[in-house]
This record gives C-alpha cells, sequence and structure tokens, in this order.
C-alpha cells in the first residue's frame, strides 16, 4: 500500500514538475534527442557486425559438415567397394568348391 501511495505522489509531483518547468524540459529533450539517436545507431551498427560475424562463422561451419560428410561418403564408397571385392571373390571361391565337389561326387 505504501509503494501505491508513493507512486501516486510521485506521478503527481512529476506531473506538476514537467507543468511548470516545460520550457527546462523541452531544452532538455533537445539535447537528449541527438545523444539518444547517436548511442541507438552506435548500439544498432554493433549488433549489426556481430550478426554479420555470426553469419559468416555458420557459413564455414556448414562448408566445413559439408566437407566431412564428402569424406565420409568418400570412405563409405571405398569400404562399400572393398566389400564388393570381398563377395566376388567368396563368391568365386563358393563356385571353385562347389565345382569340385561335383567332380569328386562323379
Amino acid at each position: 500500500m505504501q509503494v501505491l501511495i508513493g507512486g501516486v505522489v510521485a506521478a503527481v509531483l512529476g506531473l506538476v514538475g514537467l507543468i511548470a518547468w516545460w520550457k527546462q524540459f523541452l531544452l532538455i529533450l533537445m539535447g537528449g534527442i541527438p545523444v539518444a539517436l547517436l548511442l541507438g545507431g552506435a548500439l544498432a551498427i554493433y549488433v549489426g557486425y556481430d550478426e554479420l560475424k555470426d553469419q559468416m562463422r555458420e557459413k564455414k561451419d556448414k562448408e566445413k559438415e559439408v566437407k566431412e560428410k564428402g569424406d565420409e561418403l568418400a570412405k563409405a564408397k571405398e569400404e562399400l567397394e572393398k566389400a564388393k571385392a570381398e563377395a566376388a571373390k567368396y563368391k568365386a571361391e563358393a563356385k571353385q568348391t562347389s565345382k569340385s565337389k561335383k567332380k569328386e561326387d562323379k
């Protein structure tokens, strides 16, 4: 309750002060707006630069990931070729074994 009463008193005093010192308020406002714009612009420049750096970092990470996936794909293709070669080798051995068993059976 005390905070509410204090807030009402502060608002009323602020309104009275604003009315009483209107010209001084406008003078301060005229001096404060350019400073606020300058600081806001500097903040926007910083945030834009930081965002640009993040985008560049993400692009590099994505390129690195694509390269790693390409390397993994090449390794997988190599392993597949080795597996195919082994399968062909085992198939040839199986044919030879079955031919030799047929000859022995005759």
